[in-house]
């Protein structure tokens, strides 16, 4: 791919261009929460917890290691998706699910 003028396009904007011709843009941008998750909740949650997956409406789905975990995450929600949803440009978890890690 070219820019106008002749001159390449950068992979990144290949690939931009690439997701939102196929409608994949916001859901690639909802990924990245689960990628982000460790630097946005913390070493010590991150440690007892797995993103599994975010869904179109909003809602994360989170395995938490152990019921105590799970409880003290439900009381702190509020300030997880402040967390989560202070970069702009993203669309916002709505809810969190926390589930029982097997």
């Amino acid at each position: 791919m070219t820019e106008r003028g002749g001159k390449p396009a950068s992979v990144g904007d290949a690939l931009a261009s690439f997701l939102k011709s196929r409608g994949l843009e916001e859901g690639v941008g909802r990924a990245s929460i689960l990628i982000e998750w460790a630097s946005l909740v913390g070493p010590q949650i991150a440690h007892v917890t797995t993103p599994r997956q975010i869904t179109a409406d909003g809602t994360l789905f989170v395995g938490v290691q152990t019921h105590g975990w799970m409880n003290e995450l439900s009381l702190m929600e509020v300030q997880l998706l402040a967390k989560l949803n202070a970069r702009e440009g993203r669309e916002p978890v709505k809810r969190i699910r926390w589930e029982l890690a097997r």
